[in-house]
């Protein structure tokens, strides 16, 4: 649908982005929490993953039918989509940690951000705007002080090529749910979330022998802080809300914010993963986890606070005649103007703490 160029439709839609980067960080950000009851009853970390993504793709198998001519029109998108920002952070996330500790490969794995900046800033040759690059500086320093990484600082050179790896997933994420929507052949976002989720399930599947896990577990009890409760809930909050909401909302709010901006605003993940497990697991924050939060917040503040400068020749748009949010003209950047700007992933620790392509 066509958008006017005008500018009181800009606001509303910056405003919607940021609504739903921010649903879709919170859904994501308690996946954690719900996984590790999980965990604790016996199953794998690997197989919550794959029970997580399959669940989630069957439950959009009615929006891939609905989109089914997706396939034909951008078939490479969508296997990119689940190669990468499904299963290859999984993957390479699981690597990693299984070398490093969990605190320094999220700490790694979230320089998505900035790496995503680069991409555009020297891939996409776009100019970017300097509240969109501080505001990644100053959340992946808060992030560093929410995960504590210094608690388990160790150097392993094959770890943190894998944790690099679930980084550059990390990206493929915002780049690829941006390209959905660019050019000839336009994808749906929510086609572009269900086929991704489908091939990743067929992906994980072959990784992860989901045949071999205990599955009857689902149908008893797990313990939440104390307190006892049915397994199926937590894995339907996993598979609906941290799955299939999380990535209806986060590929949508791309287009609206620039992949940029939703990198930034995507670090929160963490601090709700830490705020998720202080409240639901018992599992206390510190002060330095406060101070990261609340750094991770202004981060993410700076990056979408940032006005789009008004599109002229020469300047990158979208493609609907607006300039896109995150990037600036490039006279405008020269002069100094403003421009716009899992499941459970391991157990070390406040082991809820999770990231965006569980």
């Amino acid at each position: 649908m066509h958008r006017s160029t005008a500018s009181p439709t800009l606001p509303s839609g910056r405003t919607l982005g940021l609504g739903l980067a921010l649903v879709s960080a919170f859904a994501f950000g308690g996946s954690g929490t719900a996984a590790k009851p999980l965990i604790e009853a016996g199953l794998s970390p690997l197989h919550v993953v794959w029970l997580r993504v399959t669940g989630a793709a069957v439950a959009l198998l009615p929006v891939a039918y609905r989109h089914r001519d997706a396939v034909l029109r951008r078939p490479a998108l969508l296997l990119g989509f689940g190669l990468i920002a499904v299963a290859g952070v999984q993957a390479c996330y699981f690597a990693a940690i299984s070398r490093i500790p969990v605190g320094v490969a999220l700490l790694i794995e979230y320089l998505g951000p900035p790496l995503l900046i680069g991409y555009v800033r020297f891939v996409q040759r776009k100019p970017i705007t300097r509240g969109a690059a501080i505001g990644a500086g100053v959340a992946v320093a808060g992030l560093a002080c929410v995960v504590e990484f210094w608690n388990g600082l160790s150097f392993d050179a094959l770890g943190v090529l894998f944790a690099l790896g679930a980084a550059c997933c990390q990206v493929g994420y915002f780049v690829l749910a941006d390209a959905g929507r660019r050019g000839d052949r336009p994808v749906d976002p929510l086609a572009v979330s269900a086929f991704g989720l489908l091939i990743g399930a067929v992906l994980l599947t072959a990784l992860t022998r989901p045949w071999q896990a205990d599955w009857s577990r689902l149908g008893g009890s797990v313990v939440m802080n104390g307190h006892t409760l049915p397994a199926f809930l937590p894995a339907a909050w996993m598979v609906l809300i941290a799955t299939v909401l999380a990535y209806l909302t986060g590929v949508i709010a791309v287009g609206h914010l620039s992949p940029p901006v939703a990198g930034v605003v995507a670090n929160l993940e963490a601090v709700v993963a830490a705020v998720a497990a202080w409240v639901l697991l018992g599992e206390h924050l510190g002060l330095p986890q406060i101070a990261g939060g609340l750094l991770v917040l202004a981060g993410a503040f700076a990056a979408q606070a940032s006005k789009p400068a008004e599109a002229g020749a020469g300047s990158p748009t979208d493609g609907r005649g607006t300039a896109e949010p995150g990037t600036v003209e490039p006279g405008a950047a020269e002069a100094g103007a403003p421009g716009p700007a899992t499941a459970e992933r391991g157990v070390s620790g406040r082991s809820s703490r999770t990231s965006r392509g569980d």
